[in-house]
């Protein structure tokens, strides 16, 4: 496949096809520890945005280069860029434009038409940390390190979706214990307690996640799509009864394509199915 148009013209994200399908998104400030600058943010939201409007995309791989997945808000200056609407303003409405810009990313990871599959690699704390949590799947190296640090900065630790994501993947103790104390933990301990998948050597990060990248794929791409969006959907459900209903809906719409008879006759004819794409 091509890689989907209207990607950033930007050194500081790297898009590649490793596998027919699967995307790499590699944030590249290696020297900074890929900390979450205007410009990073900024080509972040154009590639996510390309991504999730591109029907040939199935699936993507976010990782970071270098020694680090992501060290958090960029603490250091920046890059020179600045967040959309955030200039002329005053310091109160800047601080708050930006902070909605860089959490406004968490939501389109959340709500990326395509699996997003998190391959971290050294730190990932603060915002890199929230970026994990936002992905729907998480790898980790050995060398893995995570944290919601932002308490460390006289701030609330509830950040970015920290405090919507985390409790629902670990729990309200355990999220509570992160949160209040700030501390950084490694990637055996954030497999103990489910937050990564699977914990391997530094180096093959990738490979992990790629190898589940090609199991989604084999599936029809609408039907991998709705089971994205249904899934968090009904993780806010107010009821059983509304997410019966979302999923009723939803199965309708995929049953609607032909697709099922598709799995149906390859499953007599002992093949794989072709499915017919978005």
């Amino acid at each position: 496949m091509a890689l989907p148009a209207g990607l950033p013209d930007t050194d500081v994200v790297l898009v590649d096809e490793i596998d027919d399908g699967i995307l790499t998104v590699t944030m590249n400030r290696p020297d900074n520890l890929n900390a979450l600058s205007a410009g990073l943010v900024e080509g972040l939201h154009a590639t996510f945005e390309a991504v999730t409007h591109d029907p040939a995309a199935r699936a993507v791989i976010l990782t970071g280069a270098g020694r680090g997945f992501c060290a958090g808000a960029d603490l250091t200056g920046g890059d020179g860029e600045v967040s959309p609407g955030s200039e002329g303003v005053s310091d109160t409405a800047r601080t708050l434009i930006v902070q909605e810009r860089i959490a406004s990313l968490h939501l389109l990871i959340q709500r990326c038409r395509k699996p997003v599959i998190a391959a971290v690699n050294g730190a990932a704390v603060g915002g890199g940390f929230s970026l994990t949590l936002a992905s729907d799947i998480r790898y980790a190296a050995e060398s893995a390190r995570f944290g919601a640090v932002f308490i460390k900065l006289g701030v609330s630790a509830c950040d970015m979706g920290t405090s919507y994501y985390l409790p629902r993947l670990v729990g309200a103790s355990r999220s509570a214990e992160l949160l209040l104390t700030g501390r950084i933990f490694d990637a055996a301990e954030a497999a103990d307690m489910d937050l990564v998948l699977d914990v391997v050597p530094d180096g093959t990060v990738v490979d992990r996640a790629l190898e589940t990248a090609r199991l989604i794929r084999e599936h029809a791409p609408l039907a991998t799509w709705m089971t994205k969006e249904t899934m968090w959907r009904t993780i806010d459900a107010p009821s059983l009864r509304s997410a019966l209903d979302i999923e009723n809906r939803t199965q309708v719409v995929c049953a609607s394509t032909g697709e099922m008879t598709e799995a149906f006759e390859a499953f007599r004819e002992k093949r794989s199915p072709v499915w017919k794409g978005l």
